[in-house]
């Protein structure tokens, strides 16, 4: 199982890399797809992301802004929101997602960018408030919180994916036999819906679309990742 951090970010995101993800690996089926999520402490006086941005435009540099750790996915879509909207939050790196929420619900930090399965459990307990989500449209589990795009801040659509891949030189038939069986178990109701939970968007398809998005992510989060100045040597 791969996703895009360790398949379409990290090539860029490190000088050095010991596989390649479009030499090393077969595409298999994408699994699913998942939003970066926006959230406040439920005691914030932010009510959505414009209010954030407002207060950002007002005092710059001040408003900070949690995620779990330098070049991944939530980091960079944090750098592409704030590009989007043309403000600058004080980052604050975390090394994991259980101090970053524990400081946010306490009101440490201002907002916190984290994958939605991370953060769904605790704004269903209303203890943090979703304002945006990362993705197209709207999370079937959050359907109240809109988009970036709907709020006002365009091409800032970004998700983190999640797929299988098998080793390269895996025979055609192979691939094509775990294919089929895959797909079989993503349109499971149950399994379908377990995923959806977490705040998943059950994905599927072919080997073809998942390598062709392989292949299109690792330059457009190249470019992220050079732009936003996060290589690691």
């Amino acid at each position: 199982m791969g996703q895009t951090s360790n398949l379409a970010i990290n090539p860029s995101l490190y000088s050095k890399l010991p596989y390649d993800p479009l030499k090393d690996l077969t595409p298999v089926v994408l699994v699913s797809n998942s939003p970066i999520v926006f959230a406040v402490s439920e005691t914030s006086p932010y009510k959505t992301f414009a209010d954030v941005v407002a207060a950002s435009k007002k005092n710059p540099g001040k408003i900070t802004l949690g995620y779990s750790g330098n070049g991944t996915v939530a980091h960079l879509s944090s750098e592409i929101a704030q590009k989007s909207a043309g403000i600058k939050l004080q980052h604050i790196p975390y090394k994991g997602a259980s101090q970053a929420l524990t400081d946010l619900v306490s009101g440490q930090i201002d907002i916190y960018a984290s994958s939605m399965p991370t953060l769904i459990g605790q704004i269903r307990n209303k203890k943090i408030r979703a304002l945006a989500v990362t993705s197209t449209k709207r999370s079937e589990q959050l359907p109240d919180t809109p988009t970036l795009a709907e709020s006002g801040y365009r091409n800032s659509e970004a998700v983190s994916w999640f797929g299988i891949l098998a080793p390269d030189g895996t025979p055609a038939e192979v691939v094509k036999t775990l294919n089929v069986e895959i797909n079989k178990v993503l349109q499971n109701a149950d399994a379908a819906a377990k995923l959806k939970s977490d705040g998943g968007e059950v994905m599927g398809g072919t080997p073809e679309a998942f390598a062709a998005l392989l292949k299109s992510d690792i330059p457009r989060w190249g470019k992220i990742v050079k732009e936003s100045g996060a290589t690691i040597d």
